[in-house]
C-alpha cells in the first residue's frame, strides 16, 4: 500500500493517462454513472486520483489468488468483468477505442485461471438485446487479449427466449469462448433456464481444470430451490462442466457435503464448484459483518451503495479490508477454500475501481452484479 506523498505524486501522472485510454466507452454495465451524483465519501475532486485505483484492485485479486493457492495449489480464480484491468495503454493515445493501444497487464494476467464477462454478446443494458454498437469492439478486444494470454473466457449474457442463448452459444463458439444465457441479473438469477434442456456441449469426461470447461450454469440466489440438500440435488442432477454460486444458501453458509454433493454431474463425472465473491464492497448480511459498523467506522466502510443500502463501497486497498479477505484462517476465502471446500472463486466487484476514480455513482447495473 502506497501512503506517502511523495510516491502518490509520482504515481498521479501515469494514472491519470491510464484512466484516460482505458475509460473510453463501455458499457453501462461497467462505467459508473457520473451524472447520478457522487455517494457521500468519495472525493470527485483530481485528488481521486493520487492512487492508481486499478493497480489496486489488481493487487487486490492477486493478494487473494496467492492466499487461497497456498492452502490449495489447484484453486481455480476467475475475474468477474473488470475488463479494463488486463490491459495497460501502450502510449497516452486516447484514440485507439479497439484495444490497439494497449498491453496485457501479465503480472495480473498470470493469477488468473480465466474471466468471466457480463453482456458480451446480450443482456447489457437489457435483457434479450445486444450491447451498445459503441462499446462492443473494445469489450470484445479485451475479451480476446485475456484469451490469447491463455485464460479461459466464460460469456455470461442475459435472455429470455431461446434465440438469444442460440445466437450467444454460436457467437461464443466462433472465438473459443464458453457461453451460458442466464434468465435474469442480480438477484434475478434464481432459476436455471429452460433453454436448452441439456448443456450446450454437453459431455461425459471428468472436468479438473478451468481448459475443460465446455458448459456452465450460473446462479446468484438459490432460495427458491428448497433446503440446501435440495438445491444440491437440483445442481447434481444436471451436466454441466461447471458451476457459479454464491457459498451461502439463505443466511447459511453452504455445508462441505452440499458442496460436494454439486461436484458430481448427473453422469458420475467430475466437474468445477466455484464460488462467487464480491471483494469491491461490503455487505451488512453476511457472516464478517459486526453490529457496531457503519459509515466511517471502521474508516474503510466508505459509503452505502444507493441501490442496495445493505452493501457498501470500501476502501479495497486497505490492510484491514484484504485481512477480512483473505491472509488468515477467519478470513472469507480461507472459509471458501478450506472450510467449504470449493474448486475455486468467481472474484466480482471489481468494476468499483471506476467509481473512485471518477466520484460517480454506478449504474443500477454494475453494482447488482
Amino acid at each position: 500500500m502506497i501512503d506517502n506523498t511523495l510516491r502518490m505524486a509520482s504515481l498521479l501522472a501515469p494514472a491519470l493517462a491510464v484512466a484516460m485510454v482505458l475509460t473510453a466507452p463501455a458499457t453501462a454495465q461497467e462505467a459508473p454513472n457520473a451524472a447520478a451524483g457522487s455517494p457521500a465519501g468519495l472525493d470527485a475532486s483530481p485528488l481521486a486520483f493520487e492512487r492508481d485505483y486499478r493497480e489496486d484492485m489488481r493487487r487486490l485479486v492477486e493478494a487473494v489468488a496467492d492466499y487461497a493457492r497456498q492452502q490449495r495449489p489447484d484453486f481455480v480464480v476467475v475475474a468477474q468483468n473488470g475488463l479494463e484491468l488486463l490491459a495497460k495503454a501502450m502510449s497516452e493515445d486516447p484514440d485507439a477505442e479497439d484495444g490497439s493501444r494497449l498491453v496485457p497487464a501479465r503480472r495480473y494476467i498470470r493469477v488468473l485461471d480465466g474471466i468471466l464477462v457480463e453482456g458480451l454478446h446480450f443482456g447489457v443494458p437489457e435483457i434479450d438485446k445486444p450491447p451498445p454498437k459503441d462499446a462492443g469492439p473494445r469489450r470484445m478486444a479485451l475479451a480476446e487479449i485475456a484469451r490469447a494470454n491463455g485464460l479461459r473466457v466464460l460469456s455470461l449474457d442475459y435472455g429470455r427466449r431461446s434465440q438469444t442463448a442460440l445466437g450467444a452459444y454460436r457467437a461464443s463458439r466462433s472465438r473459443g469462448f464458453v457461453s451460458f444465457t442466464a434468465v435474469g441479473a442480480g438477484a434475478a438469477n434464481n432459476r436455471l433456464p429452460a433453454y436448452p434442456r441439456r448443456p450446450f456441449a454437453e459431455n461425459p469426461r471428468n472436468v479438473v481444470s478451468l481448459k475443460d470447461v465446455g458448459n456452465f450454469a450460473y446462479l446468484r440466489d438459490s432460495a427458491g430451490f428448497g433446503r440446501e440438500d435440495q438445491f444440491a440435488l437440483t445442481l447434481h442432477g444436471t451436466n454441466y462442466d461447471l458451476v457459479v454460486v454464491e457459498p451461502f444458501h439463505g443466511r447459511r453458509p453452504l455445508s462441505r457435503r452440499a458442496v460436494e454433493t454439486m461436484k458430481y454431474k448427473k453422469l458420475g463425472s467430475r466437474r468445477l464448484v466455484l464460488a462467487y465473491v464480491d471483494i469491491g464492497t461490503v455487505a451488512s448480511y453476511l457472516y464478517y459483518w459486526n453490529d457496531d459498523w457503519a459509515v466511517g467506522s471502521p474508516s474503510w466502510i466508505v459509503a452505502p451503495i444507493t441501490a442496495d443500502p445493505d452493501r457498501f463501497y470500501v476502501s479495497y486497498w486497505h490492510p484491514e479490508w484484504r485481512k477480512l479477505m483473505t491472509g488468515h484462517a477467519g478470513a472469507f476465502i480461507h472459509g471458501v477454500a478450506v472450510d467449504q471446500g470449493f474448486d475455486g472463486v468467481v472474484l466480482a466487484g471489481l468494476d468499483v475501481y471506476q467509481v473512485f476514480e471518477s466520484g460517480g455513482a454506478p449504474s443500477a447495473d454494475q453494482i447488482t452484479q
